[in-house]
C-alpha cells in the first residue's frame, strides 16, 4: 500500500481513544478498583494502607474531579496539574531548552533517549503543553498494557501501541509495517505530533544510542521511487535529550544488567513494568533538563547516517548533571571542562563535595554485585559526550 493510500481502518487495534470515547472510558476507569487503589497510593501516599474507606473516598474525588470532561484535550488539561505536583514533589527543578526551534506550522517526530518508562514523554508535552504547542501521540510497547486501568490511562492521553510481544517472524514484520504506517499518517496526514524511543526498553546503562533498525522501520512506509533523505524530512524529526540528576529506578536496572549479563537471561516480575512506572514516578529525581533538538533536515540517505545523526544531537544536548561526573571521576579518574548543569558551566569538582557524599552514599545501598553497574550507568552520559568531543 503506497504512502498516500493508507486506509485509517488498519489502526484500529493500536491507535489511542477518540473524543468521543473517552466519557465512556472514565466511567469504566473511576469505577475500577485497581484504579482506585493506584490513585490513592499517588495522591495519598501516607494513607494508602486504609484500603476500604481511602479507596472509595479516591474513586468520589475523581468522579468529581472528571466530572466534565468528554475529550481527550480535557483529560490532557486534568492531567497536566498532576504532572505539576509531580515535578514540585520530585525533583528540584524542570528545565527545557530548544522549544523556540520548534515549528507551529507541522507535526514532528519526537525521537527520544528513554530513561524513565512514563516521564520521559511525559516531561516533554508538559514542557509544550505550556509553550502553547499541541501534544504528541505516544508510542509505547503493550507490556505496559497488561492491566485494563493502565492502558485506559495510557490511550485516554494519546499513547498508541507498540507489539513488542508479536510471535513468528511474519508477525513482527506485520507489526513493525502497522507501526510505520500509523507514525507516517499521524505526523503527515493528521498533523499529529508523534512520541518514540530511540530504541525499545530504557536505556538501563545509560548509552544513549539509536538502533538503526528505528530508522529502518520509518521508512518500511516509502515507496521504492522516493529517496530516503526526502521521505525522512516528510517526517520532520527532532531528536529529544531528556537528563536526570538522579535515577529512581538505578539499583533495579543495575540489577537486571547483572542478571542479565550472568544468567543470559533476565525474567522481569509479574507487573514489574507497572511496578518501574509508579518508582519512575514518585522516586526523587533532582534536576530535570529536557532538551529539543533542530529538526532534521539534511540529506541522509541510509538508516545508519540518521541513526548517528539522531545520536549526535541527543548526546550533544544532554544535560551532565554533578552526578555523572562524580560517578565517572570514580571509574576513570578526573575530567575538567566539560558543561555541567542548565545553564552550564565548567565543571569543577571541589565544588561539588556535598552531591559526591550524597552519590557515595546512595551507591553504597545497592548491592554490591551490582553496585559497579550503577555507578557506570551514571558515568556513561560522560564517555558519550566525550567520544563527541
Amino acid at each position: 500500500m503506497r504512502a498516500s493510500e493508507l486506509d485509517p481502518a488498519q489502526f484500529e487495534d493500536i491507535r489511542p481513544y477518540r473524543d468521543d470515547e473517552v466519557r465512556p472510558v472514565l466511567d469504566r476507569l473511576i469505577a475500577d478498583p485497581e484504579m482506585s487503589h493506584a490513585a490513592a497510593h499517588f495522591l495519598l501516599p501516607k494513607l494508602a494502607r486504609l484500603e476500604g474507606p481511602l479507596a472509595w473516598l479516591v474513586r468520589q474525588f475523581l468522579r468529581f474531579e472528571f466530572r466534565n470532561v468528554h475529550n481527550v484535550r480535557g483529560v490532557q488539561d486534568i492531567v497536566e496539574k498532576y504532572i505539576d505536583k509531580v515535578v514540585n514533589r520530585t525533583t528540584s527543578g524542570l528545565t527545557i531548552s530548544g522549544l523556540g526551534t520548534l515549528p507551529r506550522d507541522r507535526a514532528c517526530l519526537f525521537v527520544s533517549n528513554h530513561r524513565d518508562i512514563a516521564m520521559d514523554p511525559a516531561f516533554a508535552i508538559v514542557a509544550m503543553y505550556k509553550e502553547g504547542h499541541e501534544t504528541s501521540r505516544i508510542a509505547i510497547g503493550d507490556n505496559l498494557l497488561s492491566k485494563q486501568f493502565a492502558s485506559d490511562i495510557m490511550k485516554l492521553n494519546k499513547c498508541f501501541t507498540v507489539k513488542r510481544s508479536s510471535g513468528s517472524r511474519r508477525e513482527k514484520l506485520a507489526a513493525a509495517s502497522q507501526l510505520s504506517n500509523y507514525i507516517y499518517y499521524s505526523i503527515v496526514h493528521e498533523n499529529e505530533h508523534v512520541w518514540i524511543a530511540q530504541r525499545s526498553g530504557r536505556a538501563k546503562d545509560g548509552m544513549d544510542r539509536t538502533n538503526p533498525a528505528l530508522a529502518a522501520m520509518f521508512a518500511m512506509t516509502k515507496d521504492k521511487e522516493t529517496p530516503f533523505a526526502d521521505f525522512w524530512r516528510k517526517l520532520h524529526i527532532v531528536p529529544l535529550s531528556i537528563s536526570y540528576e538522579w535515577d529512581p529506578c538505578d539499583g533495579q536496572k543495575a540489577k537486571e544488567l547483572y542478571v542479565t549479563e550472568h544468567r543470559e537471561e533476565y525474567k522481569k516480575a509479574k507487573n514489574e513494568d507497572l511496578a518501574s512506572i509508579g518508582k519512575g514516578v514518585i522516586g526523587h529525581k533532582g534536576r530535570v533538563h529536557t532538551a529539543f533538538g533542530a529538526p532534521i533536515e539534511g540529506d541522509f540517505h541510509d538508516v545508519n547516517s540518521l541513526a548517528e545523526e539522531i545520536d549526535r544531537q541527543i548526546v550533544g544536548n544532554y544535560t551532565l548533571h554533578p552526578t555523572n561526573l562524580i560517578a565517572y571521576e570514580m571509574i576513570y579518574g578526573g575530567v575538567s571542562g566539560l558543561p555541567v548543569g542548565y545553564p552550564s558551566k565548567p565543571w569543577e569538582s571541589g565544588e561539588h563535595e556535598e552531591t559526591r557524599e550524597k552519590f557515595k552514599a546512595r551507591m553504597a545501598k545497592i548491592d554490591e554485585r551490582w553496585r559497579d553497574k550503577a555507578i557506570q550507568a551514571y558515568a556513561n552520559p560522560v564517555v558519550s559526550r566525550l567520544a563527541y568531543e
